[in-house]
């Protein structure tokens, strides 16, 4: 008989998530191959056997890595029927197939987790400009990010820009360190953050240094036209009447543009309306502009997000109701008194 050993590598996963708690996964498999000798050690998995044998397990071994990488988990029971001959692997594919926005790194389907994130992609479709708004958590970047890379593959634009107010919430700017790059990036880390997460480090690099993709505060945007560009304005709720005006006007006849914001986080000062507040108001009905508010059932972050984003919803219910009766109160003290 001849003998066989290879090493294999787990690369660009999630090795906890690979070997399953307790190594409850990585068991499976070596209860399915208990003629072979397989060991681990970190991302380091060698066996040894038979070389028929040997070729069969790391075939397996491999289709599990590709399992993960594509589809974001490795579900134990997925595991059993694999290792029994099936493939889970294909089937969840061909299924999910329809509802993929766009390939992400390491070959992964991005796709809408709720109704609205889809709702979210039929209107971004069907419109130039698209206004989602609600809570924190509900990904509504983080899918606006997968519609623009998607029209950049397509070809439906030569770029893509991505945009927010860098504005202050409790702190000052003139106090961090470094340059204004250094000030500002910070504010524009969750777009860098969902790039890194669609497209390889080495391409994102050269669009960067080739304009191909653009981030900038807002307040960059004035004096420019805006053509076949895919454009994603965040935090939309922190751009004043006057900049969100001057947003909408930057736009050229090839443009697609997504805004997002949540107005339960207005960071901007008292004295100022938030221009997202007004556009929703008066843009609302306009052919090629749709709105889509998302709410807490779309949070597809930890779900504690969903309970305290109700919670803090209750808490102003209430305290609004509470302001609305002593208004009352003093307006009926007032007529009491004449």
């Amino acid at each position: 008989m001849a003998l066989s050993e290879v090493i294999l590598l787990v690369e660009d996963v999630d090795l906890v998530e690979f070997y399953g708690k307790n190594d409850q996964k990585f068991n499976l498999l070596k209860k399915s191959f208990e003629d072979l000798t397989i060991t681990s050690r970190g991302n380091m998995i060698k066996v040894t056997g038979e070389k028929k044998r040997v070729q069969a397990c790391k075939n397996k071994v491999e289709l599990m890595i590709k399992m993960l990488k594509q589809l974001g988990e490795l579900n134990p029971h997925s595991v059993k029927d694999m290792l029994g001959g099936q493939n889970p692997f294909a089937s969840k594919i061909k299924q999910d197939t329809k509802n993929v926005i766009v390939y992400g790194r390491s070959g992964k389907p991005i796709v809408p987790r709720t109704k609205n994130q889809k709702k979210l992609v039929e209107l971004s479709e069907q419109n130039d400009v698209v206004f989602a708004v609600g809570p924190a958590g509900t990904g509504k970047t983080y899918v606006a990010v997968a519609m623009a890379v998607k029209a950049l593959k397509l070809n439906r634009v030569r770029r893509i820009i991505l945009t927010r107010p860098a504005v202050e919430a409790g702190e000052n700017l003139g106090f961090l360190p470094g340059d204004l790059k250094d000030k500002i990036d910070p504010y524009l880390r969750p777009l860098y953050d969902a790039l890194d997460d669609l497209i390889p480090s080495e391409k994102l690099e050269h669009y960067a240094k080739t304009r191909v993709i653009e981030i900038a505060p807002l307040a960059f945007m004035r004096g420019r036209t805006l053509d076949n560009s895919f454009i994603i304005l965040d935090e939309a709720q922190n751009a004043t009447e006057t900049q969100l005006k001057m947003f909408l006007t930057r736009l050229g006849p090839s443009a697609k543009c997504i805004i997002t914001g949540d107005l339960s986080q207005i960071d901007l000062p008292r004295n100022q309306r938030s221009g997202l507040v007004r556009s929703l108001g008066i843009l609302d009905g306009i052919e090629g502009i749709g709105i889509l508010r998302l709410n807490s059932d779309d949070v597809v972050r930890h779900r504690l997000v969903r309970a305290i984003i109700n919670a803090y919803d209750h808490s102003d219910a209430r305290r609004e109701e509470e302001l609305e009766r002593k208004k009352a109160e003093k307006a009926k003290e007032r007529e009491d008194r004449k």
